[in-house]
């Protein structure tokens, strides 16, 4: 008590009431504590408003709402990053054998979570513009290629990052120098008295960090009360939705348990059913979904196969789709061929297209499948059915193959050969994400010349329409002003394609090859929707022998693309794809789509979505000119869209997705 008493007056009446609580927290050994959880709420609530008020146009009225339960999902966090030094405090601080390590302890806990908390925050506005959501699991995807990355960062974000270094060195330096001094050098409080306090101060950080009196402790669905994705998580402090969406992965796999459950042989009638197949077809018992299929076409002589996947290739940046006049070359093909007007992606990864255009496979909540463990041989792919009919496959990129897992996963499931940006020996272009379009188109046109007589399929992947959006110089008439846009980009994406064509029509394997061009998925997917089912829509166009100039109508999906591929190119078989060949849709019966974003999964037919949510919250709408109406669900609708949400996940699970 001798320095409680010492702080009192000269009169002797002692220090008043405020005086007292104020010295009796900063001489407690958690005071180093309470200074950092005053100065993360400060930094995650600055960085909150500030990001309420750049989205203002959706935020409105609910301003007040999300800083409420910012904070409390900001206590959280913060009780959670300090349970540890809460635990260790009373045993360390204020003992003179002990002190010099609180110290360093202090100093670089505090300093470190500090700079987490900040270093997310500031990183949140990049991962909106390109995500519209805050830093999630893709985020930790990304850091395993920091080339790429960073290369991508010092290209296009220079001031931003400069901005981003000073505040978290000013924080670093302000931690490492200001928590240090506020451990205390003397034990002002006795070892009772911490064994008494520290029970109720461990309580206080348990409730801080459960935040609840239910049977669930708070997480991201307690404060989520918006059908905008973005607005419900700017309620969470960034460094919570990324370690929430890592810690969630390992559920990730199981769409039942995200989205409920039905029984197996039920959701397998119902699939079978939706691929429009023959009950007959489906013979094998090993492997529920292989089915044998009869082409539309017949061919005397094998045709190649080239896909041109386009990197982020949206249908509002499609001419004859409505959208800006940055496409002539696509927009001049599609009156040569088969062109799909409402042919939806199933994600907004690249890794997702893959998985739909050259797998047939439908999405899940988990990581695409070219991520995944289970996946990386015997997968069922284009390639893999291929070769059994005597094809040469290859992978064509301009960039490292190895980024997300594709040269592994290709190699793995019937790729012969991949060509990468090391194996291009002349280019006229480099940037971030490897040689330019024309450079990869170029090689693509010198490899088909070159071949025999040995048919082949070759999947081309562009990238130059890809942040911070890189081509040569004087390439193009830009569309706008600075150069690097995304509306630039893509126009010289148009370009590099038309030029791959002008060389294809005048070469010895055009009358013999079938092309598809199509989107692996549109550019930075957002929207105020629980999906934003416009901005999936992609372009699609198959041209080659025998195809008759159309234009395709009806709702289709990615995952419809392949079988569609083996139909015209008339090759018979048997595969486990549930996609439908769309060259035979009998007349009456709607189009489907499924539709990933994040954790819900949107099933389409017809104008009528069933959007499947974590917790097996199941909403239906209609939707029409780009917006959603929420109607009643129809009980069979649902069962449509749980029956594939869990096909693909079980199917992946058991290994079930494969050729005999």
């Amino acid at each position: 008590m001798s320095g409680l008493m010492g702080a009192a007056g000269d009169n002797g009446a002692g220090p008043s009431p405020g005086k007292r609580i104020a010295f009796f927290i900063k001489e407690s050994p958690w005071y180093p504590i309470w200074q950092f959880a005053v100065h993360a709420y400060l930094v995650l609530t600055a960085c909150r408003v500030g990001l309420m008020l750049w989205q203002w146009d959706r935020v409105g009225g609910d301003f007040l709402r999300i800083l409420r339960d910012g904070l409390r999902m900001d206590t959280v966090m913060i009780c959670y990053l300090v349970a540890f030094p809460v635990l260790m405090a009373p045993f360390l601080n204020g003992f003179r054998r002990t002190h010099g390590l609180w110290r360093l302890f202090a100093a670089f806990w505090f300093s470190a979570s500090l700079c987490f908390l900040l270093v997310m925050e500031t990183a949140t506005p990049f991962f909106i513009l390109e995500y519209d959501t805050r830093p999630n699991r893709l985020f930790v995807e990304y850091l395993v290629y920091p080339r790429e990355v960073f290369t991508m960062l010092l290209t296009g974000y220079k001031a931003e990052l400069l901005v981003g270094f000073v505040m978290v060195t000013a924080v670093l330096f302000f931690s490492c120098r200001n928590y240090p001094s506020l451990v205390r050098p003397r034990a002002s409080w006795g070892g009772i008295s911490r064994l008494l306090a520290l029970p109720l101060i461990g309580l206080l950080v348990f409730a801080g960090a459960r935040s609840s009196m239910g049977h669930r402790p708070a997480n991201a669905s307690t404060v989520a009360f918006s059908s905008d994705h973005l607005v419900n998580s700017l309620s969470l402090p960034s460094g919570y939705t990324l370690l929430d969406a890592v810690y969630r992965m390992k559920d990730e796999a199981d769409a039942s348990k995200i989205y409920g459950r039905m029984a197996v042989d039920r959701m397998l009638e119902v699939v079978r059913d939706n691929a429009l197949g023959d009950a007959e077809d489906f013979s094998s018992e090993a492997i529920p979904t292989l089915h044998r299929f009869t082409p539309v076409a017949e061919r005397k002589v094998p045709l190649n196969l080239v896909i041109l996947l386009e990197e982020s290739l949206g249908a509002e940046f499609v001419g004859r789709m409505g959208g800006l006049p940055l496409t002539p070359h696509l927009d001049a093909l599609a009156e040569e061929g088969l062109f799909f007007d409402r042919l939806y992606a199933t994600g907004t990864r690249s890794v997702r297209g893959i998985e739909a255009v050259i797998t047939g496979f439908f999405p899940t909540p988990a990581r695409s499948v070219v991520k995944l463990g289970k996946s990386q041989n015997r997968f069922f792919s284009l390639a893999s059915f291929l070769k059994t009919k005597g094809y040469k496959t290859r992978f064509v990129y301009g960039g490292e193959a190895d980024f997300d897992n594709m040269k592994a996963f290709f190699l793995g499931n019937g790729f012969d050969e991949v060509i990468e940006e090391k194996d291009f020996e002349e280019y006229r272009f480099k940037g971030s994400w490897g040689v330019c379009d024309e450079d990869l188109l170029s090689r693509t046109h010198q490899v088909l010349e070159g071949e025999g007589e040995t048919p082949s399929f070759t999947l081309v992947f562009s990238s130059s329409n890809h942040s911070p959006f890189e081509f040569p110089d004087n390439a193009i008439d830009l569309y706008e002003e600075p150069k690097n846009t995304v509306n630039n980009a893509v126009k010289y994406a148009d370009h590099a394609i038309g030029q791959f064509f002008e060389k294809a029509k005048k070469s010895s394997y055009w009358d013999r090859t079938l092309f598809l061009v199509v989107a692996d998925h549109n550019s930075r997917v957002y929207g105020d929707s629980l999906v934003p089912i416009e901005r999936f829509r992609i372009p699609a166009l198959i041209i080659g022998p025998g195809v008759e100039p159309e234009v395709y109508n009806t709702l289709a999906s990615q995952a419809d693309l392949p079988p569609t591929l083996l139909s015209l190119m008339g090759l018979d078989g048997q595969t486990p794809m549930i996609g439908r060949d769309l060259m035979k849709m009998p007349e009456g019966v709607a189009g489907r789509a499924v539709m990933q974003f994040y954790q819900n999964q949107a099933y389409m037919e017809g104008r009528q979505v069933v959007v499947l949510q974590p917790g097996g919250v199941h909403r239906q709408f209609s939707y029409d000119g780009g917006e959603l109406t929420e109607g009643e669900t129809d009980p069979v609708l649902v069962e449509k869209a749980l029956a594939h949400a869990q096909w693909a996940s079980w199917s992946y699970s058991n290994r079930l997705y494969r050729m005999p």
